[in-house]
């Protein structure tokens, strides 16, 4: 059984310098010490921020700058890609009619990281 998460909860991406805090917006109506999240709750620079700098060589950002500097890797500010919902979510529990956020979840950034959850937000609200 998982941690239901929710606002606040801090997020680490595999290719990120620092973490970042998930953001959850009031539309699933459901609270856990704030705003309860779903799986949905993946949009980058809305729910996602940015994780510092980046260190990913498939980033074109990086990559340019890792060129420009022949071949040292390089890191660039970071702009979260996570086009793809969190998965997975809660099989029994649902807010707004998608599957509840929970701890063991993670999200796949475009450039190649995987972002998982640090800290939940709140330790009180289990989902199955």
């Amino acid at each position: 059984m998982g941690i239901q998460v929710a606002v606040g909860a801090t997020l680490q991406c595999s290719f990120g310098v620092a973490p970042s805090v998930l953001t959850v917006l009031p539309a699933n109506r459901v609270l856990t010490g704030g705003p309860a999240a779903n799986i949905m709750d993946h949009v980058p620079l809305v729910n996602v921020l940015p994780f510092g700098m980046c260190n990913c060589p498939s980033n074109p950002m990086v990559a340019a700058a890792t060129a420009a500097a022949l071949g040292v890797l390089t890191p660039m500010p970071c702009i979260p890609m996570t086009a793809a919902p969190w998965m997975p979510g809660s099989a029994t529990v649902m807010l707004g009619g998608m599957p509840a956020l929970q701890n063991s979840s993670k999200l796949m950034c475009q450039w190649g990281g995987v972002i998982q959850i640090l800290v939940p937000g709140q330790f009180t609200v289990m989902v199955p």
